[in-house]
């Protein structure tokens, strides 16, 4: 057996047991059952007791995965993702993509949310991100481009430190056959494809909240607080829920009180603090922006409502997209788990310190709090991603455990056997559907929306032609599809992002005062109400490139570009998606044959105006 697997079992068998030899099998019997001392125990899965009975210790047959191995290929899919997974919120580009190019290069777009009268986001944050960038580029002075794949790689190999460091806490408290499966959704789940390497508060909010949660299942509390108030003051403030539970535990199983709140303080006074002076210096007066943000989405008489609310089916549909099989097995853990309860007697409970009504408490009531809001958004339920595949993983573990239970009742009991010994066929099969579909998904996100990121390559290598090197600047237009453009760090030095008039009305970004107190100065175009100003809008005459997306739709206001070949010359197309006339499910996966007969595509242009006239 290879060192590093001796290493869990080695682990697993000595943390878990706490001084007595654990069972080497899932016991299958009567009504009760006896621990190794003769007592009687509960047989329950769900038992509060502080006794530190643990869950079987696998067989080496089921130890797939090393430490070595895991982070290896931890690293691999973070690092893949960092390089091919596109951008898909808009919020991504304009609330932290373009301010963090700002507080590098001097220049890039300001949202509302960043004016000192609302103040709503924090560049603490962004400082954080990207002191990396900034050392970076001081030393070397790469292509900006370059800058932005250099900061998600530096997101992914965070997110990766965090998924192996939870993996281990799983292995731990859940036991190794649970993290083995947890691990292999991760691998190829679309969800964190997406989520890993964004640049978002939420999947900040990810990383700091699911460390939080392994050092609570580890029992470090003190650090499990810190990890949890870093989530929610630096990151974003609701996450604070996940935490909540946390809580419970210290104050009313533990009898932390004072310890919760000596962590607590020393938290807040860590980090608060100095967020504060950070943000105030900033906007130029006191600011603490995660109360701003809290107040304006739960407080104001409008709110988040603004910007398009959803059924009550979004997250049913979205988180089918993002993990497929593995939602509904995490939707239905209570319901499988109280099953294995009254139907499974189990010699010893199946996690090592805590029941699972408390320990998987934070995903169930993250979707109680975000599932009946009005607005919805995919990256809302970033910070609990790494729960969704964990209860799949119970899930998966536990109709393992009712299979075995029902096959030997018809057919008896082998002596010695494992419960994995006789369902590894139904592991397989869930197994390989999750990543079948996981991968077709993943190819279909690249396939179908990586264009915006490819064009936006290809211009930054055609910028390059000494015909456009000039001394003014550059603008490149965007109309209908302004919210696909994937930051200013794709563009050369002296080329602009502009906005042109569409039939989009809503509020868009418009550029930092490049001053020295830019990041102080009050616009009075910006509005917390989503309603547009024609201040954000630019003369289309004096455009000198177009990026429009062509899909046989057009307006007054969105005219066929490509048609008007006396003003405008094609410089590179790319398909990209047409969804409307596009099957939902052929769209949504990737099934060869069948997407590319009944996925239409259309065309992501890339214009020159024939008669370029720099100001």
């Amino acid at each position: 057996m290879a060192p590093a697997r001796q290493r869990i079992l080695s682990r697993n068998s000595s943390e878990n047991t706490q001084g007595r030899k654990p069972p080497a099998k899932l016991r299958v019997g009567g009504k009760g059952s006896k621990d190794d001392t003769g007592k009687s125990k509960s047989k329950s899965f769900w038992n509060s007791s502080k006794k530190k009975d643990a869950p079987p210790v696998s067989s080496t047959k089921f130890l797939i995965f090393g430490h070595d191995s895991a982070i290896k290929l931890l690293f691999t899919t973070r690092l893949f993702a960092a390089i091919w997974s596109h951008i898909s919120d808009c919020d991504e580009t304009f609330n932290y993509w373009d301010p963090l190019h700002y507080m590098i290069y001097g220049k890039g777009l300001q949202t509302w949310e960043y004016s000192p009268e609302y103040a709503l986001r924090s560049y603490t944050y962004l400082m954080m991100c990207g002191l990396p960038a900034w050392f970076y580029n001081s030393i070397y002075i790469p292509n900006p481009m370059l800058m932005f794949y250099f900061v998600r790689c530096i997101l992914g190999i965070v997110c990766a430190i965090v998924e192996f460091h939870f993996y281990k806490a799983v292995c731990r408290e859940f036991g190794i056959h649970v993290g083995h499966v947890w691990l292999i959704f991760q691998f190829f789940c679309a969800g964190m494809f997406i989520s890993s390497t964004a640049f978002l508060p939420s999947s900040f909010s990810m990383y700091l909240g699911s460390a939080a949660l392994a050092e609570w299942w580890f029992q470090r509390y003190n650090s499990a607080v810190f990890l949890t108030a870093i989530s929610a003051l630096l990151g974003w403030p609701f996450a604070g829920a996940i935490g909540l539970p946390i809580a419970l535990d210290m104050i009313f199983r533990q009898k932390m009180l004072k310890n919760f709140i000596v962590w607590t303080g020393i938290s807040a006074a860590t980090i608060l603090i100095p967020m504060t002076l950070i943000d105030s210096t900033f906007f130029g007066r006191v600011v603490v922006a995660p109360i701003n943000l809290i107040i304006y989405n739960v407080f104001s008489s409008h709110g988040p409502n603004l910007y398009g609310i959803e059924s009550f089916k979004y997250y049913l549909v979205n988180g089918f997209l993002n993990f497929n099989i593995v939602w509904f097995l995490a939707l239905g853990t209570p319901f499988l788990l109280t099953i294995c309860h009254y139907f499974v007697p189990a010699k010893s409970k199946s996690t090592l310190y805590l029941p699972h009504w408390l320990s998987l408490a934070p995903f169930y009531l993250w979707l109680l709090i975000f599932w009946p809001q009005p607005h919805k958004e995919e990256r809302f339920l970033f910070p609990v991603y790494l729960l969704i595949n964990l209860c799949g993983a119970i899930s998966l573990d536990v109709i393992q455990k009712v299979y075995f239970r029902i096959k030997g009742l018809l057919r008896g009991f082998r002596p010695g056997s494992h419960y994995w010994d006789e369902s590894t066929v139904i592991a397989g099969i869930f197994i390989a559907i999750a990543t079948l579909l996981g991968v077709s998904r993943i190819f279909t996100l690249y396939r179908n929306y990586h264009a915006p990121i490819n064009l936006m390559i290809e211009f930054n290598n055609l910028a390059k032609d000494k015909t456009l090197q000039v001394e003014g600047p550059v603008n490149v237009c965007f109309g209908k599809d302004w919210y696909r453009f994937p930051s200013s760090f794709f563009l050369p030095t002296n080329y602009r992002v502009r906005f042109i008039e569409s039939e989009f009305k809503g509020m868009l970004p418009a550029y930092f005062d490049e001053t020295a107190n830019g990041t102080q100065i009050i616009h009075p175009y910006f509005n917390d109400r989503n309603e547009g100003n024609d201040f954000m809008l630019f003369n289309y005459t004096k455009c000198h490139f177009l990026i429009d997306l062509d899909v046989g739709r057009y307006s007054d206001l969105e005219p066929n570009f490509l048609e008007r070949d006396k003003e405008w010359s094609l410089l590179k197309q790319l398909p990209f998606v047409n969804a409307e006339e596009s099957h939902n499910i052929f769209r949504a996966f990737y099934i060869p044959y069948f997407s590319d007969k009944y996925v239409e595509f259309g065309s992501l242009n890339l214009l020159k105006r024939r008669k370029l006239k720099f100001e």
